[in-house]
């Protein structure tokens, strides 16, 4: 299991990646492992606001549709496009195959950093 040291963790298993003013998040390692093959991926459109803790995307892996939430609060600047046409990206490279990028963010506070989310896991796994 990865956990990059650079990257911010929400306990619903988005990675958020700080690039100036804008906040790229994804799906982690332990959410694509505990999901199994993602089939399909639904994005929000450029423009939409996200808030911390409910949902903004879905994933339909061979096991079951799970909501993605979003681990911050912001506007929707960019959406990974790629993803609609090969959601097998999230598996291959969690960390690569980002969903969306947020600006006018806000609900940082919540996030953990690399250690505190991999004990969060192991205990999830307990």
């Amino acid at each position: 299991m990865n956990f990059p040291a650079d990257l911010k963790y929400a306990k619903s298993h988005e990675w958020v990646r700080q690039e100036g003013d804008t906040y790229v998040i994804g799906l982690t390692d332990f959410a694509q492992d505990e999901l199994g093959d993602i089939v399909f991926v639904n994005l929000p459109q450029e423009g939409d606001a996200v808030s911390a803790g409910e949902a903004f995307s879905d994933v339909e892996s061979v096991k079951a549709v799970s909501d993605v939430l979003s681990p911050v609060s912001g506007t929707v600047v960019a959406v990974n496009e790629e993803l609609m046409d090969d959601p097998a990206k999230v598996n291959s490279d969690p960390y690569g195959a980002w969903f969306i990028k947020v600006e006018n963010v806000s609900d940082v506070e919540e996030l953990l950093d690399a250690a505190a989310y991999e004990a969060h896991c192991a205990a999830e796994k307990e």
